[in-house]
């Protein structure tokens, strides 16, 4: 019963870890910017979160629905303003850009919030559990889950199925190439990048309610959103979903096993999909 108890709670984080993931695996996988500023932007996010819900008393759907289009601004301005005039073949201009981003907005949290921790609360939705077969389920993670594959399926079906999507992925291609046939690639990249980010908005208010936040946490969460990626296959959105549920088990398993293991197991499953397939569980589709 206690492994069944790890594989649920396993698939449960990687809930968690898909929502960070799936912003990471747009921009990286299709878009081939390296964002080092992801997890940062999260935690940005889930301060200012706190900081809204604490000022305006706002409840956690009010909240995303506040936070959701602050970050898809703050992502769209972000390519605008500064990935844009770096992004091309070569990846290390945006690596070298998003860096600087990164140290920038850790130092801007550290002035307004300073290290503290902080928590998003939840009138109880953060504690509340149902006994499954023996098992105690959490409803958040439950819950975060959820929202995972609903966000996974439909940004699938938005870069696949449509028109933006397909634009979208000429430019990804062959820049020039898109733009000879009516595509304007910095719109379309400033659009995904605002999707990406407003993703990283609902995972900031998620992650705010499950645990405790501090400027400090941002290189972690790029770390478990990078590994989900590559475990998953660049270039697929589902590849990284399914990454982030590997790496949540493998890590829930660490954990079962020692408590100071679990961080070290999920590293070491990554290790080890480089060395068996490094080109991903799912192939690019």
């Amino acid at each position: 019963m206690q492994w069944l108890d790890a594989l649920v709670q396993g698939v449960l984080l990687g809930g968690m870890y898909a929502q960070y993931a799936l912003g990471m695996a747009l921009m990286f996988g299709v878009m081939r910017i390296v964002n080092i500023a992801h997890g940062d932007l999260m935690i940005l996010l889930a301060l200012t979160g706190i900081s809204l819900a604490t000022a305006f008393s706002l409840g956690t759907m009010s909240l995303i629905a506040v936070l959701v289009p602050l970050a898809a601004l703050l992502g769209w301005t972000l390519q605008r303003g500064i990935l844009n005039k770096v992004v091309g073949e070569d990846p290390l201009p945006s690596l070298i850009a998003t860096f600087g981003l990164s140290i920038a907005v850790q130092n801007l949290m550290l002035q307004i919030w300073s290290a503290d921790t902080r928590s998003l609360r939840g009138g109880g939705l953060e504690s509340a559990s149902i006994e499954v077969g023996g098992v105690y389920v959490g409803v958040l993670p439950v819950i975060v889950l959820v929202t995972a594959i609903a966000l996974t399926a439909g940004l699938d079906f938005i870069v696949r199925a449509t028109r933006f999507g397909r634009g979208l992925r000429a430019a990804a291609a062959d820049t020039e190439a898109a733009a000879v046939t009516g595509v304007d690639p910095k719109s379309i990249y400033a659009v995904s990048t605002a999707i990406a980010v407003a993703i990283l908005g609902i995972a900031a208010v998620f992650q705010s309610l499950r645990a405790t936040v501090s400027p400090a946490d941002g290189p972690a969460q790029l770390i478990y959103a990078f590994e989900a990626v590559i475990i998953g296959g660049m270039g697929s959105l589902w590849g990284a979903f399914v990454g982030s549920m590997v790496l949540g088990v493998a890590q829930a398993i660490g954990f079962r096993i020692d408590p100071g293991w679990g961080i070290l197991f999920g590293h070491l499953v990554f290790l080890a999909a480089l060395a068996i397939r490094p080109e991903g569980v799912m192939k690019r589709g």
